[in-house]
């Protein structure tokens, strides 16, 4: 469009115009109407020649106009006037072309997960979202694109690799009084654009500096045991709320994420001393853990073994006084019987205790009162062969056998000695009624 303007108004420039930078035939030619040689043009006609060619855009020429170039009076235009009026369009032209180039310079592309800031003379202006945008071009309004859905990440006590370590932001004092060496990491994203663009000029630096204010006063209040074994996840935590809360009072427009433990370990002048520790302590544990185990062992064999000795006690004790309870229970009731009919109830009572006595003796001697011989009697014999037939006739089923002349004498025996103990009743209750 801006070259058939210019093409429109008469001025071309072609770098293929043999006589580009020559002037007019009229102006070439000397004094003695004569061309000069072929050659450079001089730097005075080149200048003459544009100027020439300039006017042309805001007038027109007048006839004869350029026939003396060199003539001084007419100030290297050759005696061209302009037209006010087309230099006047001309101007509107340009400027208008100028006016369209500068409002298009404030049409932005903002990417997604970006915000666009605007500033109307640097002042805070408003936000602008993804997409295609327009500000008002400089120098009236400006902006920033801030990418809002980058996860950052701050390191404090080490850079780029735990090995490489800076001392002055790693060690920090617990509430023991130890010195501990702590390297970590932290991410955060951006949740206001404007607060981290105005409210602070290092950010990075200030979320550093935060990071590192809020893990000394953490640890601070913890004891070395707990920050170096079971308390990594909890300080990490703590520590997270913490600089969450600082950079919210700073309004640096700043979401915490996450705190990364790296490393946790004593300074290195004292880590052989502190593995050294470390071994006692955990063999210290090891032996209390052995002896609980051996207890755990002993103590419930122990009860187990008491109680069993107390519920024995206990049983006996109840048997003892169920048995003597039961005696003297029983010794009322055969007192009463024996006051009913004492003869009976001695004869009763003898019976029974000769019938205890018996049942667990195998030889008895009977001596009778009208001879001095005594009679043997062989319970045993008589049990075993009184049991044997029995277990005979239960396994093949068989008769019995008649007794033999050999037991006749046992038996007779036998009778003769109740006999004998009934007479001796007998006589013995003939006294008691004397």
């Amino acid at each position: 469009m801006l070259v058939s303007l210019l093409k429109k108004f008469g001025l071309k420039f072609s770098l293929n115009d043999p006589r580009w930078g020559r002037g007019s035939d009229d102006n070439n030619k000397n004094q003695d109407n004569k061309r000069p040689n072929d050659g450079p043009p001089d730097l005075d006609q080149l200048w003459r020649d544009f100027n020439q060619r300039l006017s042309g855009i805001f007038g027109n020429r007048k006839n004869g106009g350029g026939g003396n170039g060199g003539d001084s009076s007419g100030g290297g235009m050759g005696g061209f006037k302009p037209d006010m009026r087309g230099a006047g369009i001309g101007a509107a032209i340009i400027a208008g072309i100028v006016a369209f180039l500068w409002l298009v310079s404030g049409f932005f592309i903002v990417q997604e997960g970006q915000t666009g800031v605007v500033m109307t003379f640097g002042k805070y202006s408003h936000m602008t979202p993804a997409g295609f945008n327009w500000r008002w071009p400089t120098p009236i309004q400006s902006h920033e694109i801030v990418n809002v859905s980058q996860v950052r990440t701050v390191e404090v006590g080490y850079r780029g690799n735990v090995k490489n370590k800076q001392q002055q932001e790693s060690l920090m004092l617990t509430e023991d009084e130890n010195i501990i060496d702590i390297q970590f990491a932290v991410q955060y994203t951006l949740k206001n654009a404007s607060d981290w663009v105005f409210n602070n000029r290092e950010q990075e630096e200030m979320v550093k500096q935060v990071a590192e204010t809020a893990i000394r006063e953490v640890v601070g209040r913890s004891k070395m045991d707990f920050v170096l074994y079971e308390g990594r996840e909890k300080i990490a935590f703590d520590s997270s709320q913490l600089m969450q809360q600082i950079v919210d009072r700073y309004k640096s427009g700043v979401q915490i994420t996450n705190v990364t433990m790296q490393g946790v370990q004593p300074p290195e002048q004292v880590q052989a001393a502190f593995d050294d520790a470390v071994k006692a302590g955990q063999d210290r544990e090891r032996q209390k853990n052995e002896g609980q185990a051996y207890a755990n062992d002993v103590i419930p064999r122990a009860r187990g073994a008491a109680s069993r000795l107390l519920q024995e006690s206990e049983a006996y004790r109840s048997s003892v006084t169920a048995n003597a309870q039961g005696e003297a229970s029983r010794f009322k009731q055969v007192l009463v019987e024996y006051q009913k009919a004492p003869a009976v109830t001695r004869d009763r009572m003898y019976l029974e205790t000769m019938q205890k006595i018996f049942s667990s003796t195998t030889k008895v001697m009977v001596d009778s009162k009208g001879n001095n011989s005594l009679i043997y009697l062989p319970l045993d014999k008589l049990i075993s062969q009184s049991a044997a037939p029995a277990g005979a006739a239960a396994d093949v089923g068989a008769i019995r056998p008649p007794a033999t002349s050999s037991t006749s004498a046992p038996d007779t025996a036998a009778l003769e000695a109740q006999e004998s103990r009934s007479r001796d009743s007998r006589s013995s209750r003939d006294r008691e009624v004397r």
